[in-house]
């Protein structure tokens, strides 16, 4: 499998992008808008460490990895089928939105249909082709600390409910693969219009001395980009129809914010604890937590690890002293760990919002 079609350019797209050209394969990129150039990560033990990806046609003196792009709407069915038949991938991995958590819940109606019709274009303009949908830890309720494949699915919310109806699309394709994820982060550039994830958001905040305000009844278990991009290359070659991918770690979003005062020698009393429904994460589930039946084994066959939040963490140091010497030594990241919500628009391969946090 060598060409792969990535519908949504945004912080996972495109660390999948980047991780398949790293395997020498070649990802095809497609999204309404231009994606951003990719951040660097940190590779796990035994892997090349990636470069700057510019996704753009040209390939860059200064960028070995480099994308193709193709301009798509998700929700407009004839353009779905004329970049498949353009492209010709031999799988296709749906990473679109709109994924913005609250903006859903503020559009329930608008999330489910923009949902429903891209995955449905995108089932219908596969084929035969391999699909891989990424899908998210949102359809559960949240009332049980973890939750594996065989849990019964309750959506807490309008995302957790159009990501559902959309898992239930895709399983009409004859080779298809839900991959549930839990929060993710990573490193991620701060740009006009999008908040990077809460970790990222965390890290460049304490790091510049700034108060993190962080729920301290909300648990995650959070999973790296870059594990997410290497799990789902691995997954869309073969998997089980159904599959999840958290972090080995179940922590509140207060803890790990500690964990980050502690990377970056920031005092822990930067950390405030808030009651989750007192923000932006009233919407979301107590516990937005995966576990999995099935990954541990497909890890051991794929050569493959997932890293906890410390490991992954050492990424977001790095990003962190980048940012400040590309500004001057001035970090200019959203205060509160980038809690505000933001709800401007935002490229999703479709025609909302996107970029959870």
């Amino acid at each position: 499998m060598t060409r792969v079609l990535i519908v949504g350019g945004g912080f996972v797209g495109r660390a999948i992008a980047g991780a398949l050209e790293r395997a020498g394969g070649e990802p095809v990129l497609a999204c309404r808008n231009r994606p951003a150039r990719c951040p660097r990560v940190r590779a796990p033990a035994g892997q090349t460490k990636p470069v700057a990806m510019d996704t753009a046609w040209q390939v860059r003196q200064d960028a070995a990895d480099v994308a193709r792009w193709v301009r798509l709407d998700a929700t407009d069915a004839a353009g779905c089928a004329e970049v498949v038949h353009e492209v010709k991938p031999d799988a296709v991995i749906a990473v679109h939105g709109p994924s913005d958590v609250t903006w859903c819940q503020r559009h329930p109606q608008a999330a489910l249909e923009a949902h429903l019709t891209a995955t449905d274009n995108l089932v219908r303009a596969t084929g035969t082709a391999r699909l891989l949908m990424i899908s998210t830890d949102n359809v559960f309720d949240g009332v049980a600390e973890l939750n594996d494949e065989e849990s019964p699915t309750a959506p807490a919310n309008a995302y957790g409910r159009a990501k559902l109806a959309a898992e239930t699309v895709v399983h009409s394709h004859p080779d298809a693969t839900v991959l549930r994820v839990s929060l993710v982060y990573g490193p991620q550039t701060p740009t006009p219009g999008k908040r990077p994830n809460f970790a990222a958001s965390c890290a460049r905040d304490l790091r510049a001395g700034r108060a993190v305000h962080a729920p301290a009844d909300q648990w995650t278990t959070p999973v790296h980009v870059g594990d997410v991009a290497t799990v789902a290359l691995a997954a869309v070659r073969e998997a089980p129809r159904l599959l999840h991918l958290g972090g080995p770690e179940r922590l509140s979003r207060a803890d790990w914010a500690r964990r980050l005062a502690d990377l970056t020698k920031a005092p822990r009393t930067l950390v405030t604890d808030v009651a989750r429904d007192a923000g932006p994460y009233a919407c979301r589930p107590a516990n937005s937590c995966l576990t999995s039946r099935l990954l541990p084994d497909l890890l051991h066959t794929w050569g493959l690890s997932v890293r906890g939040v410390d490991e992954g963490a050492a990424d977001l140091l790095e990003d962190c002293i980048r940012h400040a010497a590309t500004m001057g030594g001035v970090d200019g990241s959203t205060p509160h760990g980038g809690d505000r919500p933001d709800h401007r628009r935002r490229d999703t391969g479709g025609l909302h919002p996107a970029d959870p946090a």
